[in-house]
């Protein structure tokens, strides 16, 4: 007997380690996801460019966060606040975590890419894509994921990541784009320039990727599928999607609406919106809390990304700052609403909000300020925009020396 559960043990333990290395690799593909969105919402003269950020984002995500990101996250517990330092992280044990926390990673350095596209130095970018691995994710990460840092100990929840990832790259690229300043043409006289993409169906295709990724995301957060977790799992996918289907029905109604027609780019930020937004509560919201989730995030991501453009003056070409910034923060508070264990419209009072807001809040300050003063430093010394001439005549010339469509250039100009 004692060897049959010690059989059934093992295998469940493989199962769990098979089950993360599995999502991991859908994380992994949600790199081309947002490729494909970003490329496609801007223009085709700085395709290549985007391609190379959003490569080089997962490779130096990869071995930063190896050599020392991943120790500061989950390493003992210093202060409620950081883990200990060491380099290069070897835990033969440990291997499956440290893929599954590298795609992670990834995924919160490249939401600024679209945000400063078409305009930003690739030598710049690529120290602040490290410097985001190592340093600034990490950080707030483990106040979250480590299991002693502060925000765990007040309670609050962040299951897969919309303010721990989605956030803190929102919060980043809101300051880049700042700092970096709006594309050339873009605002005249006060007015915002609608600047168009080159290939709506580039973002599709990149949505319809990142929604598959997300089952990834979300689901290998339960980080373990034997047992009973193989129901909490389902019912984590089952969340997300049906938030993720909300996004994207209430942004084309709300767009349908508010412009006569349905928006095509307006209705696909909604599916992100959706997913964005149930990230945190996904394990801890029914199917009513998602699509209500869902729902909101959707008309907010179209209301926000107005806001942002028209209001702030902030040129964010893929919409990244309201998608996963303010929808990543939204999404969070609203696991104080909804949360089936606790949640105010389930009877829990405000505990439980409270704890989202300070979370949100707390992370927010820290992406905000970290994220600003490292990209002040790279503006000062290195430098963050390119020349007049090399926006002009598209980055991929300049700073790659080819383009992306010799033989059909657009004139994008």
């Amino acid at each position: 007997m004692e060897e049959i559960v010690k059989n059934i043990a093992d295998i469940n333990g493989v199962l769990d380690i098979m089950w993360i290395l599995i999502a991991g690799a859908l994380v992994f593909f949600m790199q081309a996801g947002f490729t494909l969105v970003e490329t496609g919402f801007t223009r085709s003269k700085n395709a290549i460019n985007i391609i190379m950020k959003n490569l080089m984002d997962f490779c130096i995500g990869s071995v930063g966060f190896w050599l020392i990101g991943y120790a500061l996250m989950y390493g003992d517990d210093i202060g409620t606040f950081i883990g200990t330092p060491s380099l290069f992280f070897n835990d033969a044990g440990e291997m499956h975590n440290l893929f599954f926390q590298t795609v992670f990673c990834a995924t919160a350095a490249t939401i600024v890419s679209g945000a400063i596209a078409e305009r930003t130095k690739f030598t710049t970018y690529l120290v602040f894509s490290l410097l985001m691995t190592v340093l600034i994710y990490p950080v707030s990460g483990h106040w979250v994921w480590q299991g002693d840092g502060w925000l765990t100990k007040l309670g609050f929840i962040d299951f897969a990541g919309s303010s721990v990832v989605h956030s803190v790259g929102g919060w980043a690229a809101l300051v880049a784009a700042l700092l970096v300043g709006p594309r050339i043409g873009k605002y005249t006289n006060g007015k915002s320039n609608a600047i168009p993409g080159h290939s709506i169906l580039f973002g599709a295709l990149g949505v319809f990727i990142l929604w598959l990724g997300w089952y990834g995301f979300n689901g290998g957060s339960q980080l373990a599928i034997s047992g009973e977790n193989v129901t909490a799992v389902s019912n984590v996918i089952i969340t997300t999607n049906i938030a993720a289907a909300a996004g994207a029905l209430a942004a084309m109604f709300f767009t349908w609406i508010k412009y006569g027609k349905p928006d095509a780019s307006m209705t696909l930020n909604g599916v992100l919106a959706g997913l964005v937004g149930v990230t945190a509560g996904c394990a801890a919201v029914d199917n009513f809390g998602a699509l209500a989730i869902g729902l909101i995030c959707g008309i907010l991501v179209v209301v926000s990304i107005e806001f942002v453009d028209k209001k702030l003056k902030v040129d964010d070409p893929v919409g990244a700052v309201s998608v996963h910034g303010i929808c990543g923060a939204v999404g969070t508070l609203c696991v104080g609403l909804f949360a089936t264990d606790g949640g105010l419209f389930y009877g829990g009072g405000f505990g439980q909000l409270g704890a989202q807001a300070a979370g949100v809040f707390g992370i927010g300050a820290w992406a905000i300020g970290a994220s600003f003063v490292v990209l002040y430093i790279l503006k000062k010394t290195m430098g963050l925009r390119v020349s007049e001439k090399e926006e002009v005549e598209g980055l991929d010339i300049h700073e790659h020396g080819m383009e992306a469509y010799p033989d059909f250039r657009l004139n994008e100009h």
